[in-house]
């Protein structure tokens, strides 16, 4: 018979959790596929219920079509595709999108459910309440960055794309913390090692070169300057900085490119030094030390993905890597930030 005393700890709500933090990461893999595929377009309506349903029939695949060969997208980049075509980015943009309706039930229902048999710890309701709340406002920051594409412009702006992701990534962080203190209980009493700020700050780092990915995605900007470590064969490129300071922070190629690369060798470094100082540092548990290796590892193979993508021209499948491998270093980040303020 089930309980009805409300635990502080609960493993079956830490594994829920961790499911759908698995399915965000799945979601952002399509999402990178589905910009990398310019497909982001191909669906021109938002209908959160009736949208699950894709075309049935020529007729409802022909009506899809026509709408959109009545942007921009289609009009100056790929006017004359065929409707074969259209279908491949279709399902892409499709499939996005349906992942997004599975997290959203696969976070609802069992919240519902556990709320009712009172398995949640009552220190996480408020949280998992947010995050709920969090998945709902993606869902409509998704489709605010879709409209910027449909009128003006024939992709979607930069900034709203790396909004769009920085959300997801931040419903992925706040899912595994929530997950590993569900597991683990309330701390009995806070870890005073200075890793305490410097994880966090590790963990921004990261996530803000996430962020600095997602501007290069939303301005194309990793199909120029394909050699490394120079960048059209200067230190720094001709064409930097843009015309004005947002242009120059968001949609000149140059720029967010750059930034970028700067930004991925200041992580590698900071990485490298967590690393270094975790090995060294005799407070830290064994698992600890573990995951700061793993750090230094890990943010080393992303850097050769980078700029392996960007010596390829950002092929499909390597462009999929780099982004599968941001996510896994912001995973191990957090799961260090939130293992060392722990005793």
């Amino acid at each position: 018979m089930t309980s009805f005393l409300r635990s502080d700890r609960s493993r079956p709500v830490a594994i829920w959790l961790l499911a759908v933090a698995v399915l965000v990461l799945a979601m952002v893999v399509v999402g990178g596929a589905t910009r990398l595929t310019d497909s982001g377009l191909s669906i021109t309506e938002w209908k959160p219920v009736t949208g699950a349903i894709p075309p049935m029939g020529e007729e409802a695949w022909r009506t899809e079509f026509a709408k959109y060969q009545q942007i921009p997208q289609y009009q100056q980049v790929n006017q004359g595709m065929s409707l074969a075509a259209f279908k491949t980015i279709y399902w892409w943009e499709w499939a996005h999108r349906l992942l997004g309706r599975l997290v959203g039930a696969a976070f609802a229902i069992p919240f519902v459910v556990f709320l009712i048999r009172r398995e949640i710890p009552r220190r996480l309701i408020w949280r998992c309440g947010a995050l709920l709340a969090l998945g709902g406002l993606q869902g409509a920051v998704g489709w605010w960055m879709v409209a910027s594409g449909l009128a003006g412009r024939v992709s979607v702006a930069p900034e709203r794309l790396a909004t769009h992701l920085g959300l997801a990534l931040a419903l992925f962080v706040l899912l595994i913390w929530t997950a590993l203190d569900a597991e683990a209980g309330s701390p009995r009493q806070a870890n005073p090692t200075r890793w305490r700020t410097g994880s966090l700050v590790f963990l921004g780092a990261v996530f803000l070169q996430s962020l600095l990915g997602a501007l290069v995605a939303g301005a194309d900007a990793g199909l120029i300057f394909n050699d490394w470590p120079l960048m059209g064969g200067h230190l720094f490129p001709e064409t930097y900085p843009g015309e004005t300071l947002w242009a120059t922070l968001a949609h000149n190629q140059a720029s967010v490119q750059l930034h970028h690369r700067i930004g991925g060798y200041l992580s590698l470094a900071a990485a490298l030094a967590v690393a270094g100082l975790a090995w060294r540092d005799r407070y830290l548990t064994p698992d600890g030390r573990g995951m700061g290796l793993a750090i230094g590892a890990v943010t080393l193979l992303q850097a050769g993905l980078g700029i392996a993508a960007l010596l390829a021209g950002v092929p499909l499948w390597l462009g999929v890597l780099h982004q599968l491998g941001a996510v896994a270093l912001l995973a191990l980040a957090t799961t260090f930030a939130w293992r060392v303020r722990r005793l």
